[in-house]
């Protein structure tokens, strides 16, 4: 059966676990209390939530019951969640994405997970709050229009980053690809990210997923 047959309440209540599961387990992340086992537990939160997405995506388009969006108050502060998350991820944070695919001779821009992460927590929450108020309609509304305009193609994107930090680690390859690529520092610390990321992956990665780093 597919997405657009069931009954919406249905459909509203599956999307709805899958995002509040992905908030709350990043949040739960973000404080640090396993380290080791942040990149692949996110790598897994985020595929799923993917899979949220493409239903959305794949639905018909879901049309709100009121004209106009009702306020539903100020945003949270997602700055908190972003920081924890750029401490926890320090040095691999940063790496490289094309935003669009489909435009030619695209250049690549140096992205961050910690905030690709945080906006997408921020989208997701915005769309919740309806969801809680009764608007049902509005919040689908809003996870569809905001999953193929924003948290779709940055989920995406941080996906992408998490599943090669992964490869990187069981197919023993270098993390050439983040030299120079950081958002804040200068290209005198270029070789020390470089060096840095390959030590945290060793590290914080390999360990959960029973490798024995190499030296």
């Amino acid at each position: 059966m597919s997405d657009n047959a069931l009954d919406p309440d249905d459909f509203a209540s599956s999307i709805v676990d899958q995002i509040e599961s992905f908030i709350l387990s990043v949040r739960e992340v973000a404080k640090g209390d396993d380290p080791d086992s942040a990149v692949p537990y996110l790598l897994l939160e985020v595929s799923q939530l993917l899979l949220a997405g493409g239903r959305l995506g794949a639905h018909e388009d879901i049309v709100p019951e009121e004209r106009y969006e009702p306020d539903i108050g100020p945003e949270p502060d997602a700055d908190e969640l972003r920081q924890r998350l750029a401490v926890l991820l320090e040095p691999i944070d940063v790496y490289s994405e094309v935003f669009d695919p489909y435009v030619p001779r695209s250049t690549p821009v140096a992205c961050r997970i910690s905030d690709d992460l945080a906006d997408v927590v921020t989208d997701l929450a915005h769309g919740l709050a309806h969801f809680r108020e009764g608007r049902v309609s509005e919040a689908l509304w809003w996870w569809q229009f905001s999953y193929l305009s924003n948290w779709g193609p940055t989920a995406s994107a941080s996906l992408r980053a998490l599943q090669s930090l992964v490869a990187h680690v069981r197919l023993d390859s270098p993390l050439d690809a983040l030299d120079g690529l950081d958002t804040d520092h200068g290209a005198d610390d270029e070789e020390r990210i470089a060096a840095e990321a390959g030590r945290v992956m060793a590290a914080e990665i390999a360990k959960p997923l029973g490798l024995r780093p190499t030296r």
